[in-house]
Order: structure tokens, then sequence, then C-alpha cells
């Protein structure tokens, strides 16, 4: 294209020339000629040098293309590679859990002796019932380690930390992740979801303790080995439906030599929202579970300590109800948390008395029936950001125990104490200041009638302090 319009222009000039020969010399003529021919020598050599140009740039540009075409492959290859790698970290830097550290201490102080502590009517769970040691202690603290393992399952282990220097495995799990149609499972050692508060981590509790319901029907909390499947339904409306099996090791069953299943529990969950500002959630639960040798001990009429072991079948029912209100969701500045839990166990099987024989009567069986129930409500209210105060109510009521050694004459009332009628009550009230999600310090006053005729009057001062990442709590 450039050689023709020079060519053109040559031409034009050309033409020209016979009309000016007139005018012009011959020098003259000869002077254009060399420049006409200079100028066809410049454009030449430009024209060139950007067909050179031109040429440079295809080649760099098919060049590019095939880099590009490379690099897609290459991409598409380490794809491959980390796919069939998910399965196994390349090394131990590719795994790295999130660590927590659950740090509590209490201040208590009991107008009663806590070595008497005794909640009458009901069986002892040998769990952590009690009021705990007077003055300045280390509660339990905990520690946790959580990853997600692959795209498909999720490990837990929480550690308590025992005051006595001792380490236990409070939970330790697997759960899955990403499974369809709203179902999820989860194997190992975890709280049962009987009730509300039994999943949730001390830690967490809105009180220093939990209710007197949760002490005699699952002593303190309870944490079986096990299966847990669980379905959420597609819906508006928050329902869920689950069934856990497990080895039934804990209160109220008991450890057992023997292969199965040793406890059992259906649980159905419905929730939803009321308006932007409040959100509900009802649960009724179903706990099955069987006692061999589940042993306690109590003191017979001439005040002799004996060892008294249960085996039998325990059935407990759980309903359970929280609301929660925050101006429009928001519960930075304010919110009220409504909770409440009804329990009713039935317990059938046999009593063995003094199993070593060491009082007067010596050892004897007979059958044992009983039917309990037990609730609580309690309320809490952040006023203003960071101050919260709350009230909590229990009550227990011991109901009805038919023990056949009594009925029969063989031994009588004042020889199982532990079952006489009771209605036992506390009265809890409470204020905590959380200077951040990660501190709280909370001061809690508690008047505990769980014998007939004493009354413990207590005062407990807490923090709980969380180091480290720590996943949110449930609902």
């Amino acid at each position: 294209m450039y050689k023709q319009t020079f060519m053109v222009a040559v031409v034009a000039v050309a033409l020209s020339l016979p009309a000016a020969a007139g005018a012009v010399t011959e020098a003259e003529i000869k002077d254009l000629r060399e420049q006409l021919q200079q100028m066809k020598r410049e454009y030449e050599q430009r024209i060139d040098a950007l067909e050179k140009r031109l040429q440079q740039a295809e080649g760099a540009a098919g060049k590019a293309q095939t880099s590009s075409s490379n690099a897609q492959k290459a991409a598409t290859r380490a794809e491959a590679v980390a796919s069939s790698a998910n399965a196994r970290p390349a090394g131990e830097s590719a795994f790295n859990p999130g660590i927590s550290l659950i740090l509590n201490g209490v201040m208590a102080n009991l107008s009663q002796d806590p070595a008497r502590h005794q909640i009458t009517g009901f069986m002892p769970t040998g769990g952590e019932v009690g009021p705990g040691k007077r003055g300045l202690s280390l509660a339990e603290s905990e520690l946790v380690f959580s990853a997600n393992i692959d795209p498909n399952f999720r490990g837990t282990l929480i550690a308590a930390l025992a005051p006595d220097n001792t380490v236990s495995v409070e939970e330790g799990y697997i759960q899955s992740l990403g499974m369809s149609h709203g179902l999820g499972f989860k194997a190992g050692r975890f709280y049962s979801s009987v009730g509300y508060l039994n999943e949730v981590h001390p830690h967490a509790w809105d009180f220093v303790d939990a209710p007197l319901t949760n002490k005699v029907f699952l002593g303190k909390q309870l944490a079986d080995d096990g299966v847990q499947l669980k379905w959420v339904a597609p819906t508006d409306t928050f329902v869920e439906l689950g069934a856990e099996i497990g080895r039934g090791r804990a209160f109220p069953g008991s450890d057992r030599d023997k292969n199965g299943v040793g406890a059992g529990n259906l649980f159905a969950r419905l929730g939803g929202d009321i308006g932007a500002s409040t959100a509900w959630r009802l649960g009724l639960s179903h706990l099955r579970t069987t006692a061999q040798n589940r042993s306690y001990e109590d003191f017979a009429s001439n005040g002799v300590a004996v060892n008294n072991s249960f085996n039998g079948g325990s059935r407990l029912w759980a309903l359970d109800g929280v609301l929660k209100w925050s101006p429009n969701g928001n519960s930075t500045q304010t919110n009220f948390k409504l909770q409440g839990e009804y329990f009713r166990r039935s317990e059938d099987g046999n009593l063995t008395y003094d199993t070593a024989a060491a009082s007067a009567a010596g050892t004897q069986t007979g059958t044992l029936r009983s039917a309990q129930s037990g609730w609580y409500a309690q309320g809490v209210y952040q006023f203003m950001p960071r101050w919260r105060a709350g009230y909590r109510h229990d009550r227990l009521n011991s109901g009805s125990v038919r023990l056949g050694l009594v009925e029969s004459g063989a031994l009588t009332a004042a020889d199982v104490p532990i079952y006489a009628a009771h209605r036992a009550t506390r009265d809890s009230l409470m204020f905590d200041f959380s200077a951040s999600e990660f501190s709280r310090l909370r001061l809690q006053f508690a008047s505990d009638k769980s014998r007939p005729g004493v009354t413990d009057k207590q005062v407990f001062l807490q923090y709980i302090m969380s180091l480290g990442a720590h996943g949110a709590h449930k609902f």
C-alpha cells in the first residue's frame, strides 16, 4: 500500500515537469531528480522497516497464543493434581486446626458444707452436681481442636482440664459436611441432643452452674459414645428431626460389657421468627437407656455408710423452649432471652441394698419403680451493651418411688433416706459483664433448698476467658 501511494506521487511529479520545463534550467531539473530519488529511498526504507515490525508483531502474537494454550493446559494439570491430593495434605503445614482454650475460675461462698450436699428424693448421679469447693478454685477449663478433614468430614476434640489435674475427653467426634437433602451425621463422643441446655458447653451458660433438673436427670451433662443422624426440612419454618444411638455409658445409663446399643434418643425441633425482632424454638426429646449395677452411696438407719445399686430401664422425656428478642434483630445494644425445660423420668427395675453387706440388714434385692419430674425457667436481659442480668427458678418433684424392700418390711424408709419425699427448689440471680466477646465476669447469688429444712446461701464470682479461635454457639 505504501509503495502504491509513493508511485502515484512520482507519476504526478513527472507529469508536471514538462509544463514547467520552460521555466527551469537543466541543472535545476537534475537537482529535482536527485531529490526525488532520495525521497524514494527514504520511503522504501521506512516501508521495509514497517513490514519487518508487522512480521515481528505477528510472530509475537502467535507465540503468546501458544503460551496461553500451554498455560491453560498446565492449569488443568495443576487442578487435577490438587483434586487428587485433596484427601491427603502435602505436609504438616497443610493441616492447621483451629485451637482454643477456655479458662474458667470461680470464687464460692457457701453457707452449708459442700461435702454434705444432697438433692433429696433423687438417686445420686455420680456427676458434678454439687456447688463446688469453698473459696477460690480453678473450675473446669476446655482445650478445643477442630478442623475440616476433607470436603466430606470435620473433626473436633474437646479436652476437659479438671481442677484436680486430671484430663478427660469431653467430646471427640467427626461430623459430615455438605450432605444433601438436609441430612447431617455425627459419630464419636458428643453431648446428647436431649433437651436444650445439655448440648451447650458450660462456658456458654447464662449462669455459673446447671439447673437442678439437669443435675438429677442427666448427671449435669450427658455425653455418650455413639452415632447421631438428623434431618432439616426444606421449609420456611425450622423443622429438625433426629435420632441417636449410643453405648449408654453415663448416667442415667451405665457402662456395660455388652455388644450392641445401650441407649437411644429421638428428638424433634420447631422454630421460626415472629416479625423482625423475635425468634423462637421448641423441642421434644425422648431418651431410653438401661442401667446395669448403677451404684450410689447412702446411709442406713443407724448411720452406717452403704453402697446400693440399680439394675433396670430408664425413660426420660424432655420438653424445651427458647424465645429470643432484640430490636430489629440487632442484639448488640439490648436483647432478652427466655428459656425453660421440663423433664419427666420413669425407672423400673431392681434395687440391691448394701452390696458390701456393711449394715446389719445385709445385702438384699427388691423392686424399684419411680416417676419423677422437674423444671426450670430463666430470663436474661441485656439492658445495655456488655451488661446483663438474669433470674432462674428451679423446681423438682421427687414424685412416687416404690421400693419392694420397704413395702415388704425388709427395710424401713430410714434405711434409704435418699428417697425421702421432697420438692427441691433453687432461686438464682446473676449479673455479668463482657468486656469483649472473649471475656466475661459474673456475680451470682443463689438460695438452694435441695435438702429438707436446709437452705444453702451461695455467692459465686466467676471469670470466663476464651483464647484462640472459637466457633459460634448454638441458638
